[in-house]
């Protein structure tokens, strides 16, 4: 479906918030005029008095290069997190070679847009060049060489973008499921005191900003209370970490309401929440639920069902299943900061290739065209 210019993105969501919005495109025809956009609902209205609604966005989108996301971003969201511009192959990708262009482009963006913005993240065994944890002759490098290789980056980063960059996510997925910290190359090389110097860093180099510890599958038992450890344990030794960070990398049935319940409740004893990485899976799987970047699952054409589109009765299933998810943040909204959606419409998602490559997901809350999905509608009318 291709929509027509005279139709906006709001006015779409109004309909699909009243629960009338149709994808036949002689339906979308009558749909009101952009002229009457300022009643339309919007995440970032609907949820002003609860929590910052935030998204996050490729190169393309604080660009001037996607026409379908921009608007969108714009009219739905007061916060944004970025992709992959400031993980350290994009901004580091060499010894003693920065390259800011993109994440400069990022930060311009939200700040022309009046936007919360994350930064994205600092210290994290994925997405991170061979060469940091080596010398010049491909060897480990000592424990003091890659803790000043690791005090480089970050104050140069956090430093170029001090008083502008509201938060960063500082340590990204550090702990095993069972709730122990991963044997990553920091904590191999540097001990499990790396995480202790990551946020030291980052507080030095700007004060102000928000630190946060993110990761995924925090909403099993085991790992959930290694991060209160972890969190807690950091604190205890005077290292600033304003909260933490749950992905809810969701599935139609995982995790459960009481587990997210329990999330919430037990990392608001350390700080602030923030749901970083949202969007729900609605493909089935063989394999495990956990979103590690490095976990890959053989196709098969029964785990691919949807390439043709969500049928009606999934829509209204995916709808029902946020519903009962902001129920639950909306309950806790005095302990959640923050809940960003991870990507914009359903063609950006990271899930049409994880974790196998290929197929063809319907996770977030506006179509491949970027006209709201029925969604989209129930999460504007739990703020109701």
């Amino acid at each position: 479906m291709t929509l027509r210019p005279s139709i906006s993105v709001l006015a779409l969501a109004a309909l699909v918030a009243a629960g009338c919005a149709s994808t036949d495109s002689d339906r979308l025809g009558d749909a009101p005029e952009a002229g009457t956009d300022a009643a339309m609902p919007t995440l970032k209205d609907a949820y002003a008095d609860a929590f910052l609604m935030g998204v996050a966005l490729n190169e393309r989108q604080y660009t001037d290069q996607d026409d379908r996301a921009r608007p969108i971003v714009a009219a739905q969201f007061n916060a944004i997190s970025p992709e992959n511009v400031m993980k350290w192959e994009s901004l580091h990708p060499e010894p003693g070679v920065y390259d800011f262009e993109g994440a400069d482009a990022y930060v311009e963006f939200g700040e022309a847009n009046d936007m919360w913005i994350l930064g994205h993240t600092l210290v994290w065994h994925s997405q991170t060049p061979r060469w940091v944890f080596q010398d010049e002759n491909g060897d480990p490098l000592t424990r003091e060489a890659l803790l000043a290789r690791m005090e480089d980056h970050i104050s140069t980063v956090v430093g170029r973008y001090r008083g502008r960059v509201d938060g960063w996510d500082v340590v990204n997925e550090a702990l095993n499921e069972d709730g122990t910290l991963r044997d990553s190359p920091w904590r191999r090389i540097i001990g499990d005191d790396y995480l202790e110097h990551a946020f030291r860093f980052a507080h030095a180099a700007d004060p102000d900003a928000e630190l946060y510890y993110n990761d995924y599958s925090l909403e099993n038992k085991p790992k959930r209370d290694g991060a209160v450890r972890l969190v807690r344990s950091l604190q205890d030794a005077g290292v600033r970490v304003t909260g933490i960070g749950t992905q809810l990398h969701a599935h139609m049935d995982w995790p459960t309401v009481a587990q997210l319940d329990s999330t919430i409740r037990a990392f608001a004893e350390v700080g602030d929440v923030m749901v970083t990485e949202l969007e729900i899976d609605v493909l089935p799987s063989r394999g495990s639920q956990s979103a590690d970047v490095s976990r890959r699952e053989e196709g098969a054409a029964d785990l691919d069902p949807y390439t043709d589109g969500l049928p009606p009765e999934m829509q209204q299933a995916l709808a029902d299943r946020y519903a009962e998810l902001f129920e639950v943040l909306l309950d806790h909204k005095d302990s959640i900061s923050r809940v960003t959606f991870w990507g914009v419409t359903d063609g950006d998602s990271w899930k049409n290739g994880f974790p196998i490559p290929g197929r063809t997901n319907h996770p977030l809350l506006f179509d491949r065209d970027g006209a709201p999905k029925p969604a989209f509608g129930a999460v504007v009318r739990v703020a109701d």
